[in-house]
Order: C-alpha cells, then structure tokens, then sequence
C-alpha cells in the first residue's frame, strides 16, 4: 500500500481525477469549490484513489490514520488561495480505514471527525471518520432483516467472589429458544461494547434466520478494571468456571460439554479468552480470537506496549516457550492496517502446533469494532455451523 501526495501524480491520472480537474481549471473560487462539493461525496472514491478534502481556513491541514507502517499525519494541500485542501492517498480494494482531520491555526490545533463525511464509526473511545475505499461493503447481514425473527435480552447479575465485585451480563435467548431444547454457549468478553459498537445481537438475529449458525444461547460478560482482569487473571478464569458457567447451567438449558462451549473477545478481550482456557482446560472447545493483544518479546523486555502490556507478555512468552493445545478449534481475525498483525500472524504456527485446528482471515482494516463485527459471520459459522452441520461430542 501506498500513500501518495499530489506532487507524486502524472499528469495522465490529473486528467482522471475529480480534484485535478478542478485544479485544472482556471476560474477556481468559493462558487466552484460549492459545485464541486455538490457533486462529489467526500472522500472521493476513483479507483484505488481516496481524496480527502476540508473547506475552511487554517496554516495547516492533515489526515489523521493508524496505518501501520505509513505516516499517520497526511499533509494536505491548499487549493490556491480558496478555503479547500486535499489530499490523494492511494488504498487497496476493500480497504476501510477510520481517520479524523487535523487543523493548525496560529499556535492552535485541533483534531475532529471529517465534517463532509457522514460516515462515522463509534467506539468507547470516541468516534472517527470512515473511509470506505473502492470495493468494500457492510456487509448485509449486519443491518436489521424485517424478515429475521428477533431474539430476547436479559440482565444476569452475579455477586462474584473470585473478582470481589458484582457483575452485570447480558444473555442472549434466540427468537426461537425453547426451555425443552438444548443449546451451545458463547462466552463474548467486553460483552456491551459488542453489542453496541459491533451491532451482535442484529448479526446474531440474522445469522441464525439465514441458518448461517446454529441457534446459540450468548452471554455478554462485561469487566470491572478491564485492564486487571482481563491480561491472564486467575481470578478471572475462576470466576468464568466456577460462578457463571454454573449459574447458567441451573438455568439454562445448556449442552454442557467444552465441545458446545466457545469463548470470545477482541484486543485485550482475546487474551483473556485465551488465558482463562489455557488456566481451565475444560472451559471451551472453541475460541474466537479477535485482533488479539498477543504481544510478546523473543529478546528481552522492551515490548512497547507500556504497562499494561507487562502480564500479557509475560502470559505469552511463557506460552510461546511451550506451548500447549487449549482448545481444539480456534478462529482468529486481525486487520492489516494494526500494529498487532505480527503478533497474530505469528501465534498462528504456534497454536496449530498443538494440534488445533485454526482458521484464521485478515482484512483490509485496523483496530476497529467495524472490522470485528466485519468478521463475525466468517467466525460464528465456523464455530458455530446452521442446523445438522456439526455435532458436539
């Protein structure tokens, strides 16, 4: 992948693109850039080239992006004298990558979404700008199907004594749940933010009409300190084994074999999936790894990842020296565009030398809720086939 600044143009692709065509011409000024911005949905998609614009006055304009291994403070240029900037950044097909602008006046700076841009991705860190290159899609079956029967949502709360704390789940009944059937269980870590940055519960409503995956009973666990209990707490795993799989199975009708259980997060959330089955062997069968924080270090301790990062790597260097099945089926997915990808293209040999068997996909995207829930179908499926397609022994 390329980024590509206007000085780097031949002239043959000015004569293609939208802004160099407005370049081109010689009577450029605030009417025109009004026709222009009328005309043209921001950014502009041509190919594989992605322009980004901003209208309004400043010393200095940039793209703010979290590709890796490209600048991530794109200049923009001034178009003349007017109030447009731009910039042309060259993106591979499908890519999806979430920015904001960045503006300098004076000694003042400020950083925001694209104000001509009205897609916009949300997260419990605040929102970003999307930019949606040449051929990729939401996928469908992540927007409400009038067709797909709803499932139902209920509030589980547990007093825990393994986190000291009182815990709030939600739990997933699908829309055609019966107390005399019996169900699969997924486990999804930072359960609330699933649901509402990564739309589960219309993906899982849809999946499960389409026969995409099997009907499953979900629980969304939610953390207290996520970053204490999530990077390989004992107390964790302990809570997971011993209060809530009990809980739910005095209530629940539930298969309860590790065969039909699975275990899911992202980020930090993976590595907590991942911990808590390598503490309890018979936890789950399956794990849903999800842009995992796997960082580790093959030569001393300088890992990058501060603090929070130090009992993950310790979790994963001692993992790494010897390594041991701790679920037969394992799904993972990372985006390109992070930093971890080397870490979880690197796990993979490691995790199918126990004898797992790993699916793993990558796409054209960072660290997003966007990109997890992108990959759900691909995971669910897979974990969880539609009707007669997998027993659970």
């Amino acid at each position: 992948m390329s980024l590509t600044t206007p000085a780097r143009f031949s002239a043959r692709r000015r004569t293609k693109l939208a802004i160099n065509r407005l370049r081109e011409r010689g009577d450029v000024d605030e009417a025109a850039i009004d026709e222009f911005l009328g005309s043209n949905t921001v950014p502009i998609i041509e190919g594989a080239h992605c322009t980004f614009v901003f209208r309004g006055d400043a010393d200095a304009v940039h793209v703010m992006h979290r590709i890796v291994n490209q600048p991530q403070r794109v200049p923009m240029k001034r178009l003349g004298r007017t109030s447009l900037w731009w910039v042309t950044i060259e993106l591979p097909e499908g890519s999806r990558v979430e920015y904001q602008i960045s503006t300098q006046v004076g000694q003042d700076t400020a950083q925001f979404n694209d104000p001509l841009n009205p897609h916009i991705a949300h997260s419990p860190v605040g929102s970003s700008s999307v930019c949606q290159a040449s051929g990729y899609e939401t996928p469908d079956w992540v927007f409400h199907d009038p067709d797909a029967r709803p499932g139902d949502i209920h509030t589980v709360e547990l007093e825990s004594k393994a986190l000291r704390r009182r815990t709030e789940s939600r739990v997933y009944l699908p829309a055609r749940y019966r107390s005399s059937s019996a169900y699969p269980l997924l486990v999804v870590h930072d359960g609330d933010d699933y649901l509402n940055y990564a739309a589960m519960k219309t993906v899982l409503d849809n999946l499960i009409h389409r026969l995409d995956m099997a009907e499953t009973i979900v629980v969304f666990t939610n953390p207290g300190d996520r970053l204490t209990e999530y990077p390989n707490s004992a107390a964790h795993a302990r809570h997971l084994e011993s209060e809530l799989l009990p809980h739910l199975n005095e209530r629940l009708p539930l298969i309860d074999r590790p065969q039909a259980r699975c275990l899911m997060g992202a980020s930090f959330g993976a590595v907590a999936s991942l911990s808590a089955a390598y503490r309890k062997r018979d936890l789950a069968g399956s794990l849903l790894l999800q842009s995992g924080s796997f960082v580790f270090t093959d030569i001393g301790d300088d890992h990058g990842g501060g603090e929070a990062f130090d009992p993950v790597v310790k979790f994963m260097n001692r993992y790494r020296a010897a390594p041991r099945m701790v679920a037969p089926r394992m799904f993972m997915s990372c985006g390109v565009y992070e930093p971890l990808i080397v870490h979880n293209r690197s796990m993979v040999p490691v995790f199918e030398s126990t004898g797992a068997t790993v699916r793993y996909v990558e796409a054209r995207d960072g660290h997003s809720w966007e990109n997890w829930r992108d990959r759900l179908r691909d995971g669910l499926s897979w974990i969880f086939p539609g009707p007669q397609k997998y027993v659970y022994e």
